[in-house]
């Protein structure tokens, strides 16, 4: 099965937590699935300018981007956290290959708006090299940074990023490791199983807002774009990688529509 694993970056913040999840990926590319991983990064981010006297800044949930920040985007998320993932996945046992959606334009994307610099919206993605890289046995891991025809470098969100490539890659699931147990309906109980109406009337009805509205509405975009089911689930979770492809139900699995059987 081909899988696209979204990786939230306060899991990766500790060597610990990155080898278990390495370990865990490692396990089911050793059970054949192909899987393409792609990591956020926020978290140390936000230290990385505190260090430097830079205020992070986020409006509508998304962190502004000025030229300074920018330079520390290809530091942070192309560099060390994507770096630091490689090096514990390859360690596990899989052969990984860091990349960003601007090699080989793998996703392209334009400015979202000027008021929040250089935010990108993403236009395209070319899955090509993922399809190589996974038929020959490598795991590509994707930083949250992409480009344009022009050269331009834009800071994307992890969670659209994730929707383009398992979108072109042709996933059959989407799997957000996340810091949350699930999507919570109105009672604060984690909704075991989500379809697309319901999804968006959380939105609407207020209960879903801040980062999960986003994450709903990323996971929306996802199974629009032909990828059958996305699963919102606690990647500190013990084995958790495991469980779902197992059939457990862990978090939130969203699907178009329910299927009832009898």
């Amino acid at each position: 099965m081909k899988l696209l694993v979204k990786l939230g970056g306060t899991l990766l913040d500790s060597a610990d937590s990155r080898d278990a999840l390495a370990r865990q990926i490692a396990a089911a590319r050793a059970a054949g699935h192909e899987i393409t991983v792609v990591h956020g990064g926020g978290k140390q981010m936000t230290r990385y300018l505190a260090d430097r006297g830079i205020e992070s800044r986020f409006v509508g949930g998304l962190r502004v981007t000025s030229p300074e920040t920018v330079d520390a985007v290809l530091k942070v998320f192309a560099g060390s956290v994507n770096h630091e993932l490689v090096a514990s996945l390859n360690r596990a046992g899989i052969l990984a290959v860091g990349l960003s959606g601007i090699d080989s334009f793998l996703v392209e994307a334009e400015q979202m708006d000027p008021a929040l610099g250089a935010v990108g919206r993403v236009t395209r993605s070319n899955p090509s090299l993922l399809h190589l890289l996974t038929a020959n046995g490598y795991v590509p891991v994707v930083a949250c940074v992409a480009g344009d025809r022009q050269g331009q470098i834009y800071n994307v969100n992890a969670d659209q990023m994730a929707v383009a490539c398992a979108s072109a890659f042709g996933a059959r699931q989407l799997i957000f490791l996340t810091d949350v147990d699930g999507v919570l309906d109105g009672g604060k109980q984690v909704r075991p199983v989500l379809t697309a109406p319901e999804s968006r009337q959380l939105i609407l009805d207020g209960v879903a807002t801040g980062g999960m509205q986003a994450k709903l509405e990323a996971a929306l975009s996802a199974l629009a774009g032909g990828v059958e089911q996305v699963r919102i689930a606690p990647g500190a979770a013990s084995s958790v990688l495991e469980r779902i492809l197992a059939g457990e139900q862990i978090g939130t699995k969203m699907v178009v529509t329910e299927v009832v059987t009898r």
